[in-house]
């Protein structure tokens, strides 16, 4: 694999296991809209979109349920969801093997920034990364492509050649390739093997030990 100076991270699904709190807020939600839940495993779908967009695609709603479900979702993810994950093993100590190597790594991700320096600073690896970029609350930046540029911007990034998005769903891949970004996929998140390949990724890890190996050997 081609050698990148930057490697822009997603964070559920990639080094966040985040489903519990996800999900949960999603159940949430649902309840309060009065829609109904059905398969709960199913609704690991939701961890790394845009909320909006897959309260759209997977149940309909119009623009006013979505603005209400997204309130729902929020009003239990700031109490509780939030906490309600955990770093995948191994992350901390990829992190610190790639900045020793040279790396500079930034997170690239669809969740409010807010959420994702929070629960990146409990776990005390917020020290690893030169920026941390999510969404905005007001929902005026929340695709995976809008989060990119914008790290990128405020980065000063401009040799985008040196950089490779590293996520476990189709939208990081697609939001990357999008800002003329390479992307790597791992499975070891929320994505399958043929969702990746259909986007485009450049290499697929397994799990995180493959990963490094991708960056390192």
């Amino acid at each position: 694999m081609k050698k990148y100076k930057y490697v822009f991270w997603d964070l559920d699904g990639t080094l966040s296991d985040s489903a519990p709190g996800i999900v949960n807020s999603i159940v949430y939600a649902l309840e309060h809209m009065g829609t109904d839940i059905g398969d709960r495993e199913k609704l690991k779908k939701f961890v790394g979109p845009p909320l909006a967009e897959s309260f759209e695609n997977y149940y309909g709603y119009t623009p006013e349920q979505i603005d209400t479900a997204v309130k729902f979702f929020r009003e239990y993810y700031q109490a509780n969801g939030i906490n309600e994950n955990k770093m995948f093993e191994g992350t901390e100590e990829l992190l610190i093997k790639l900045v020793g190597a040279g790396y500079i790594n930034v997170v690239a991700t669809s969740k409010p920034e807010p959420f994702a320096r929070t629960i990146l600073h409990r776990y005390g690896i917020d020290k690893y990364f030169l920026y941390i970029a999510g969404s905005t609350i007001d929902e005026a930046r929340t695709k995976k492509a809008e989060v990119i540029a914008y790290a990128l911007e405020t980065c000063g990034i401009t040799d985008k050649s040196q950089v490779v998005m590293v996520g476990d769903r189709a939208h990081d891949c697609i939001g990357a390739k999008l800002n003329g970004l390479d992307c790597i996929g791992v499975l070891y998140g929320y994505g399958e093997r043929q969702e990746l390949e259909d986007a485009g990724v450049v290499a697929i890890a397994k799990d995180i030990d493959e990963l490094g190996k991708l960056f390192l050997d």
